[in-house]
This record gives structure tokens, C-alpha cells and sequence, in this order.
């Protein structure tokens, strides 16, 4: 996969002789502002063409050029009190009404910081950076190491972050089809895989210099955790974003009487964390018949509310939230009544490896008029596959039997539609069963319970052998 493949791995192998970097998350927190930095530089040699009167956010000393470029440079002692006594305290307080690319700097530097101790393996990391060119074609590589990157984040399982398949986000994507003048959110963006997504969708659309600025500021997220809030940044730089597109916080923060019109979208597409518990507190945000601690179900109530009417929706959620009670059941009433859930998507077992194994379902819905029938799909396994995994993860192309099925909707062993009267007298519960999966064949109660007696009366006859065996030998 070209050099940059070596690259990255010797950039991991020279951090792990850092006494300073301590784990796979401060590594790779590390590695990633420092390849900002560098692809800042490269992308500043863009702006300087594109952009009219363009002026650096960044002190002339500070830049990448001028400090890091040469191999024979700054190293040792010398280079670790520049890194923490000028680089950092600056980048942390720069002023960002210079441009927007000062917001986007400000943004990455206020919660990042520099692990590694040792200037001379600093140096050697910053020379392996040094080969990397991403203004040509190793861009369009990078990305396949970035996405590698995402995946060592191993905290994914205990804080209910799980990294999107790029199959799964492709198709949400492909199937909203946000246009040009449409806007797009991601509310719990993570890494940026809907963004980036989005981006590449509506540049097909762009036709002009302007329509390319408008598309931008079209895309937004929000993340609250500053590593994947770095990573997503210099994702979108990677994907040619010239303006800050992704906010650092929390959506649940906010008060949900306080989001006006103003704040409404035309699409949003999301994987919230799901498993998740929010800190005390955040629940008071929220009417008191949405309020709990879990992170999906806030999501999901907010979700319905930013939607403009005619906006579309597609989102991940587990199958705890299709057949849960209590506060779930109240979240789906609101949704089933203030917009059409046409469609939920049953994906299979193992979609999420290796970060859980929990189920997932893919929601679609329209804002504006309520739901008056459901269409399930249930995304079957490829032929011969049992489950997926790292190395043979879900794929874009499975999703062409559902596209093919999409504006056409007839009932087969895959596809089932059900009345949203039934839903309602089921009290809420989602979780629908594929009619035409053949059942299994099971015995009645009363054979089930004589198998069970004959194998307990095999197992005791096998013990009581074993003990004249015993008896006989000891004898």
C-alpha cells in the first residue's frame, strides 16, 4: 500500500521507545497532531493560491518549514523546550479572528498535548513524517492508514464509541442523498466517517468555486472528546475542508426548549454512542418524559427535534432501543408520530467487530408527517460468511440488494412491512421478527422435558460407573 504504509509503522515503532507515551491512545494522539501539523503546512501552500489575501494563523517560527523540515534541525534537549515552552503554549492561546483556519488550529491545540520526552526519537518521528507528501496521490492511501489508525483505539468497548464501518456509513449516505443547499449535521461525529462521507457524496454535485464554499459550510459535526475531535479535523483537511466544520462539545448540554428553528437541518446522519451513560445532570436538559442517562436514547429525542420538517434522518441504534421500555418507549411514540419511520435496516451479528458484537439496526425517517407502516429489511451474510471481522469487515457492494429493493418494496424472505397499528399495540416494540426466517424446529414442552430426563438419568448412570471404577481400583 506504497511507503506510507512503512512510514506510519516506523512513526509507531520510534514512539514506543518514548518513556513519555504511555498506551495506544496517547500514541496515536501524538502521532496525529503532528501529522496536522505537517498537512496544515501543505494545505497553507494550497490557501495561499485559492484563497485571496490569505494570511497565516500560525507565528512564521511555528511553522512546520521552519522548524521541522529540515532533518538536520532542532533535536535533543533543544527541540523538546521548543515543542514545550513555545510551540504548545502559542498554538493553545492563538487568535482566531485571524481566519477561519485559526478556529480550526485553536480547535485541535486546547485539549492536546506532547507526550514524548526524548527529543532525539522526537526528531526521528518528525523525519519519517517528512517523507509523506500529501498534496499528491498519497492522500488517497493515507486514508486507508487513517482508518487503520481509528481502529487501535481499543477504549471503544467500555465508553460505548464504536467506530462506523466505512460500508455502513457509504450506504446511509448513498440513501439520504443530501443535495447541494442542503444541510447536513452529525451530532456525535466521532472520527468523522458521515462527514467525510457527505463531503465526497456532494462534491460530485460542485461544479464551481462558489457551490464548493457553500458545500463546506453545509457540513457541520459536533465531537466532545478532543482525540477523535483531532482525528476528525485532519480527516476533513485530508478530505480538502478549508473551514472548521466540526465543534468541540456536547449537544446534550443544551436545553432542549432552547434549539429554535434557526438550528434545524435538512439531513442528519449518526451512530450515537450507544451503551453509554451520560454525567449527572445532562438528563435535566430534556422534558421529563425523555429523561435517562442513556446517551442513545437523548440522541435519538434530539435528533427528532433538529430535524426541519421534510428533513430526513438515518441512524444507528442497538436493539435494546427497538424493543426497550420505559423512557425508550416514550422516545419512539414521539418519533413514530412527528415523522414516517419508513424503513429499518436489521443488520446482522459481528457489523461492529472487533469494538462489540451487539446488533444493530439502521433507522430511516422523514420528519412531518407521522408513520403509517414500517418496512423491515434484514441484511443477510454473504454467501459462505458466518460473521465478520477486522479482516473481513462488511462490505459496500452487500448493500446493492437493498438499493436494487429500495424504491421498488415488495415482501420477500429479506423484506416485511408492518402497520404502524400493530406497532402501537405492541406497546412501542420495534423489534420484528423476520415472518419468513424459518422457525426452528422444536419439540413440544412436554418432549423437550423427556430428553431432558433421559439425559439426566445417562449422566448418573456415567457417574455411578465411574465411582465402582474408583471403588475397584483404590480396593
Amino acid at each position: 500500500m506504497s511507503n506510507i504504509t512503512a512510514n506510519i509503522k516506523s512513526i509507531r515503532d520510534i514512539m514506543r521507545k518514548d518513556t513519555g507515551v504511555d498506551g495506544d491512545a496517547q500514541r496515536i494522539s501524538q502521532m496525529v497532531w503532528m501529522l496536522f501539523l505537517k498537512i496544515f503546512a501543505d494545505k497553507e501552500e494550497e490557501w495561499e493560491i485559492t484563497i485571496d489575501d490569505f494570511e497565516s494563523p500560525i507565528p512564521e517560527d511555528l511553522k512546520w518549514q521552519n522548524w521541522a523540515a529540515n532533518e538536520e534541525g532542532l533535536t535533543g534537549e533543544a527541540l523538546m523546550e521548543f515543542i514545550n515552552n513555545n510551540l504548545f503554549p502559542q498554538l493553545k492561546e492563538i487568535d482566531i479572528n485571524i481566519n477561519p483556519q485559526a478556529k480550526i488550529v485553536k480547535s485541535v491545540f486546547e485539549d492536546t498535548y506532547n507526550y514524548m520526552k526524548n527529543g532525539t526519537l522526537f526528531r526521528q518521528v518528525i523525519n519519517e513524517i517528512n517523507k509523506i507528501d500529501f498534496n499528491s496521490d498519497d492522500r488517497h492511501t493515507f486514508n486507508d492508514i487513517y482508518e487503520t489508525i481509528l481502529k487501535e483505539l481499543q477504549s471503544a468497548g467500555s465508553s460505548g464509541e464504536y467506530y462506523t464501518p466505512r460500508a455502513v456509513t457509504q450506504f446511509m449516505v448513498d440513501i439520504t442523498n443530501p443535495q447541494l443547499g442542503e444541510s447536513v449535521l452529525d451530532p456525535a461525529c466521532g472520527t468523522g466517517g458521515f462527514l467525510t462521507c457527505s463531503i465526497d457524496h456532494k462534491k460530485k454535485l460542485v461544479s464551481n468555486a462558489d457551490e464548493e464554499r457553500n458545500m463546506q459550510s453545509s457540513i457541520r459535526g459536533v465531537e466532545k472528546k478532543p482525540l477523535p475531535h483531532l482525528l476528525c479535523t485532519t480527516n476533513l483537511m485530508l478530505h480538502g475542508f478549508d473551514l472548521p466544520a466540526v465543534q468541540r462539545g456536547n449537544y446534550l448540554n443544551k436545553p432542549y426548549s432552547d434549539w429554535s428553528s434557526k438550528d434545524k437541518v435538512n439531513v442528519i446522519l449518526t451512530n450515537p454512542p450507544f451503551g453509554g451513560v451520560e454525567e449527572d445532570g445532562t438528563e435535566t436538559n430534556f422534558p421529563a418524559k425523555f429523561r435517562t442517562k442513556e446517551t442513545a436514547d437523548l440522541f435519538l429525542a434530539l435528533i427528532i427535534k433538529l430535524l426541519k420538517d421534510g428533513g430526513r434522518a438515518a441512524v444507528v441504534l442497538p436493539d435494546g432501543t427497538l424493543f426497550g421500555e420505559g423512557v425508550k418507549t416514550r422516545i419512539k411514540q414521539e418519533l413514530l408520530e412527528k415523522c414516517n419511520l419508513h424503513t429499518i435496516v436489521r443488520l446482522p451479528n459481528g457489523v461492529f467487530n472487533p469494538y462489540t458484537g451487539i446488533k444493530t439496526n439502521l433507522l430511516f425517517f422523514e420528519k412531518g408527517t407521522p408513520t403509517k407502516e414500517i418496512w423491515y429489511y434484514e441484511h443477510p451474510y454473504p454467501n459462505g460468511v458466518k460473521s465478520y471481522n477486522k479482516t473481513k469487515p462488511i462490505n459496500i457492494k452487500e448493500f446493492d440488494r437493498e438499493k436494487a429493493w429500495w424504491n421498488k418494496r415488495e415482501e420477500n424472505q429479506y423484506a416485511w412491512k408492518v402497520p404502524v397499528e400493530e406497532i402501537v399495540k405492541r406497546g412501542y416494540n420495534l423489534d420484528v421478527k423476520n415472518p419468513y426466517q424459518e422457525a426452528d424446529n422444536l419439540a413440544s414442552p412436554e418432549e423437550l422435558l423427556k430428553e431432558f430426563r433421559a439425559s439426566e438419568e445417562n449422566i448418573s448412570s456415567a457417574q455411578d460407573k465411574i465411582v465402582d471404577v474408583l471403588t475397584q481400583a483404590l480396593s
